[in-house]
């Protein structure tokens, strides 16, 4: 038989002792028909008591079934003796293990015992007495055995996740400050960048500031204007050319030249309130030839055209101090002249100069009269006042364009001499000032 088979059997046949003593008063059972067996408890070191059992006659040398049944009792009392220790063993063992894992339980605010109670009894009562069923005792304990084992790998996993857990946030801190540094680096050094601006823009010196304050100046008086209601725009040819003292010193001068002119019409605008006479308000003069034209009103003369120092005096009167727009044509057929004041004629003549073409390469001057060829001013020849709209056709102009230029409903620049910034210097004194003469022309109505 196996070693299982002989605790089972054992196991039943105490029972079987204990109940026959528990069901007799007298602690005696009567046996089945034909024997009856007296039994009195043994202490546990007692390895030879018994039961008392009748003499069994011998059968061939063989143990009689008294006395192998004692013989198997007294076995099993001995193997019960060995499984109450082990079990003992075990007890301590399973107690030490429940308190390590209390302890460690002990964090998450949970009970390892009562729950370890809770499975396998209540207290030293539980494993104070002798199951009945020792196969039941050895599963139980089983069971128990590799509950505890579960929860120790559930703590051990626990613990390595928390471990892990717990590495994270520091790496995360170190993170964001690496962050936070570099952040701060940045920043103070855009600070700093901030500062040296700042230095560099107290430091500009003096003209700068007074460069920049006098384009504000300027833009200010433009954005002014506009708000008077003068928005129409001046081209840089819209200007004058003023020369207020008679002198031989104070001029414009024309950068372009005449070519060979055959007819001519020039245009412009004065003002001049000057006696005795305007002056010269413009002069051409060609090598060998001082006056190839010129216009002047001296002393107390008419105003005169010269051409190849001829003469012809013309009706004009301008000497009022107010803008007049004159006109004068020319043609070297028979040498016809016409004189036009503010749009109308006023004279016309013949025998100025004829058949003679007007000679290239000279110098054009306005404000003085030349006796050489760009020089020898005479005072007593200046123009004083002002002059604007200096232009030169190679052709006589219509009378009708001439009606339109002087009333200010067209605008057509000369196609040998315009009258544009750039084309005109001024000398000694002598300025440019940017205006509008039929505004101001309106001004002196």
């Amino acid at each position: 038989r196996s070693p299982a088979g002989m605790l089972l059997v054992a196991a039943g046949l105490l029972l079987a002792v204990a109940a026959g003593g528990r069901g007799s008063p007298a602690g005696e059972q009567e046996s089945p028909p034909g024997s009856r067996f007296v039994c009195t408890s043994l202490p546990l070191d007692a390895a030879g008591a018994g039961c008392p059992l009748p003499p069994v006659p011998m059968q061939g040398g063989a143990l009689s079934p008294e006395e192998e049944l004692k013989a198997t009792v007294l076995q099993l009392r001995e193997t019960v003796l060995q499984q109450k220790e082990t079990i003992g063993s075990q007890r301590e063992a399973i107690r030490e293990l429940t308190g390590k894992l209390s302890r460690c339980e002990g964090a998450d605010g949970k009970s390892a015992s009562g729950a370890w109670k809770n499975e396998v009894g209540k207290g030293k009562d539980t494993m104070g007495d002798l199951p009945r069923d020792p196969a039941q005792v050895i599963d139980q304990l089983s069971r128990t055995m590799q509950t505890l084992k579960d929860r120790l790998e559930s703590l051990e996993h626990q613990l390595r996740a928390n471990v892990s857990y717990a590495a994270l946030p520091s790496d995360l801190r170190e993170m964001l400050q690496r962050r936070l540094g570099d952040l701060e680096r940045q920043l103070l050094s855009k600070v700093a960048e901030l500062e040296d601006e700042k230095s560099l823009l107290h430091n500009e010196t003096s003209a700068h500031r007074q460069k920049t304050e006098t384009a504000l100046n300027a833009l200010l008086e433009r954005v002014s204007e506009l708000e008077k209601g003068n928005s129409a725009f001046k081209s840089p040819d819209e200007f004058k050319v003023s020369l207020p003292l008679r002198t031989n010193y104070l001029y414009g001068k024309i950068k372009k030249t005449l070519p060979e002119l055959y007819a001519f019409t020039v245009c412009l605008w004065l003002r001049s309130s000057a006696s005795p006479g305007i002056g010269t308000p413009f002069s051409y003069a060609v090598p060998g030839q001082a006056n190839e034209i010129v216009l002047i009103e001296w002393g107390n003369n008419p105003i005169e055209l010269l051409i190849n120092d001829k003469v012809a005096q013309l009706p004009l009167f301008i000497s009022d101090g107010k803008w007049h727009h004159i006109c004068i044509t020319w043609t070297t057929r028979d040498g016809m002249w016409e004189a036009f004041q503010d749009g109308e004629k006023l004279g016309t003549g013949e025998n100025l100069a004829p058949w003679h073409p007007i000679k290239p390469g000279g110098v054009l001057i306005l404000g003085q009269e030349q006796d050489t060829v760009g020089g020898r001013f005479d005072a007593t020849q200046a123009f004083v006042g002002e002059m604007s709209q200096f232009n030169i056709w190679d052709r006589v102009l219509k009378a009708e364009d001439i009606m339109n230029i002087a009333n200010c409903s067209i605008n057509m620049p000369g196609n040998i001499i315009p009258w544009v910034d750039n084309n005109v210097d001024v000398f000694g004194g002598a300025t440019k000032w940017p205006v509008e003469t039929c505004e101001e022309r309106l001004l002196d109505l």
